[in-house]
């Protein structure tokens, strides 16, 4: 592709991203125009923009803001949230845009884009996900430290195609992805809190969904080094990480994800359903640690 016509994207991608930042601008006061950290919201998390401080307090819904695009799952309420983490500003995007829901990456990682163009330094990540490490205990949480990005290894790629060179290189190195300081902050701020929740480090493994992983399927990714399987977040860390952000990822296990083989036919009767995974489960599971999630995620940024 041409210089010319790679610019044109860039140019685009760009003003799309600054109308939707002076749209916000025009909405949120003072400080709040300056962001400095962004927090996702998973899978049944939305509760954790429920710490923000609520004077000043800005909602904004993803079907106010121009170019935005729309969340269609349950579990995802689908706004912008402004307010303050201790002192810190803070925006929580209450919900996210997943490619399962037939977005392309370059829109359903758009709302990270323009985190990037309002000067957000720091991206908090939060997910839902199955577990795959037999150590892991559905209420643990996972902090990220790699991932496996099995759709981009494929040529999904949320930075396929022309290079968006206003916000980051052609080539983009990963190995550094995940901030060891922000990790490091994790285990701190949960001995501070005295959580009595399991706190791991471990690879997450990003499948485009929306089924739950077959049997054989969770075993080829356990044998590739996963510890958590999931539908989101890699898409956005990239992007963030694009942006030049730093990252945290942090991920709550909501199911454990079944390994087993298949029973044989030839065997008899079976329980087929035993463990299968549902979003059900992973929402109500997500409830009952939102208190935990709510004072870690607060005592993490008011760190800052």
């Amino acid at each position: 592709m041409s210089e010319s016509s790679e610019t044109e994207v860039d140019t685009s991608l760009t003003e799309r991203a600054t109308v939707v930042m002076n749209f916000i601008r025009g909405l949120v006061p003072g400080e709040l125009h300056y962001p400095k950290v962004a927090v996702v919201c998973g899978s049944g998390l939305h509760h954790l923009a429920d710490a923000l401080n609520a004077s000043p307090r800005v909602e904004i819904p993803f079907s106010d803001l121009p170019y935005f695009p729309l969340t269609t799952v349950e579990g995802h309420v689908g706004k912008l949230v402004f307010g303050y983490f201790g002192t810190v500003p803070t925006v929580c995007m209450v919900g996210r845009i997943h490619f399962y829901e037939g977005n392309p990456f370059d829109i359903s990682v758009f709302p990270v884009r323009v985190f990037s163009v309002m000067g957000i330094s720091t991206l908090l990540v939060t997910n839902a996900a199955g577990g795959l490490n037999s150590e892991y205990k559905v209420g643990d949480l996972m902090v990220l430290n790699d991932h496996i990005n099995f759709p981009g290894l494929a040529g999904w790629h949320p930075l396929k195609g022309s290079n968006d060179s206003l916000f980051g290189p052609r080539f983009l190195a990963l190995s550094d992805a995940y901030d060891l300081e922000l990790r490091q902050q994790v285990f701190e701020s949960a001995k501070t809190l005295k959580l009595g929740r399991a706190i791991h480090e471990g690879v997450y493994v990003f499948v485009s969904g929306p089924t739950y992983e077959t049997r054989a399927e969770s075993r080829m990714l356990k044998m590739l080094g996963a510890d958590a399987v999931g539908m989101s977040t890699v898409p956005e860390i990239i992007i963030a990480r694009h942006s030049g952000m730093k990252v945290l990822a942090i991920s709550l296990i909501t199911n454990a994800v079944v390994t087993e083989p298949t029973p044989k036919a030839s065997e008899g009767p079976a329980n087929l359903s035993a463990g299968k995974a549902n979003h059900e489960e992973v929402i109500e599971a997500a409830r009952q640690a939102g208190e935990d999630m709510r004072a870690l995620v607060l005592e993490i940024i008011s760190t800052l």
